[in-house]
């Protein structure tokens, strides 16, 4: 996020700004390059003697074995553990969210109005019917929870932050499984469950709040950055921390040209590049072109070639002076430098202000 986080950054960050300094954080695609990167939690000071950052891998040879079909398996897998820690409350983060979020206000909530559950939820501007949908009385009581539906009945949905009495929780796991065997995600059965025995409650976010779970969610969040009307990642009260080596200042070129941009440390520009992030040790040569992308780190964009709403991946090498991008979508490229063009711009989405000019 803005060439500089990573999105687990914004987690962590939340996390420990909110005194919550014991983390257990679930992996289980691909997580080498993230655990290189976690160094042991030592850049959110969770490397500590007590407590801290704990990863949690799959494993053989326990109950709970394997690997999770949904993320609330990935929680039932760690049943015995929880049990073991015995806390009064788990509070389950998805990582794949932007926003800031003080914790502990979300406890005080809970112990407040007696919960079982408390889910932080937030109201959004686009199609609600990628999310989880829901609708609460007026005293905070959530009385429907709709997990993607077809037809949304308004526009307040569940962020992805669940604190949980830990015997509800463990129990409601626990008898799910004997019923079914085989658990999927929160809102498939593991929140419709609690719903139906037990006292739920929302914690209004209305703050910023964007699920980067597509590109176009994405880059729009990137954009957003750039016009002032996105997270706030650079408030001296609520720093985020990151694990980013540290690199020298940008270099920017005599014949270069940058405007409205983030452009991180250790890259070199020669270029022009507008309304753009680039990320760590990007390379933009003289007479490239790069206008409304996101450059993740170590991108280089060779001499003649125009980007235009593209999200390049690390490391990608792209030459062959030629245009890549549309104004009619956001273009992936890998990073082989392959394109992937994706279904026009969705008017119904998040999309960031006058995203048609793009």
């Amino acid at each position: 996020m803005g060439g500089t986080y990573r999105l687990i950054d914004i987690s962590l960050s939340n996390l420990v700004h909110s005194h919550i300094t014991d983390v257990w954080m679930v992996q289980q695609y691909l997580p080498h390059d993230l655990n290189f990167y976690m160094a042991g939690g030592r850049p959110w000071d969770l490397d500590r003697s007590h407590g801290g950052l704990h990863v949690l891998p799959p494993y053989q040879g326990a109950e709970g074995e394997g690997f999770a079909t949904g993320n609330s398996d990935s929680i039932f897998r760690q049943a015995d553990l929880i049990r073991e820690a015995d806390p009064d409350l788990v509070l389950v983060l998805s990582a794949d969210h932007l926003y800031t979020v003080d914790f502990r206000d979300v406890v005080d909530t809970h112990l407040s109005k007696r919960a079982d559950l408390t889910m932080v939820t937030t109201q959004v501007s686009e199609d609600a019917s990628r999310y989880s949908v829901v609708r609460t009385d007026e005293f905070g009581h959530v009385t429907d929870f709709a997990y993607k539906p077809e037809e949304p009945q308004n526009d307040v949905v569940a962020g992805e932050m669940f604190l949980f009495t830990t015997d509800v929780l463990l129990d409601a796991l626990e008898h799910l499984q004997e019923q079914h065997g085989e658990l999927g995600d929160y809102g498939e059965d593991l929140i419709p469950h609690v719903m139906q025995h037990h006292t739920v409650v929302e914690h209004r976010h209305t703050g910023y709040w964007m699920d980067l779970g597509t590109i176009q969610s994405y880059w729009t969040a990137q954009q957003q950055l750039l016009d002032g009307d996105g997270a706030t990642l650079a408030d001296p009260a609520w720093p985020i921390w990151s694990g980013q080596a540290p690199l020298l200042p940008a270099f920017v070129a005599d014949d270069a040209a940058v405007t409205r941009s983030l452009v991180a440390p250790g890259s070199r520009v020669a270029g022009p590049v507008e309304h753009s992030v680039v990320g760590q040790n990007v390379v933009v040569e003289a007479g490239a072109v790069v206008r409304n992308c996101v450059l993740l780190d170590g991108v280089h964009v060779g001499s003649g070639v125009e980007l235009l709403n593209v999200v390049a991946d690390t490391g990608a090498h792209i030459t062959g002076g030629s245009r890549r991008g549309s104004s009619r979508h956001v273009t992936v490229i890998d990073r082989t430098g392959a394109v992937a063009e994706l279904e026009p711009f969705d008017a119904s989405a998040a999309l960031p202000r006058n995203w048609e000019q793009y």
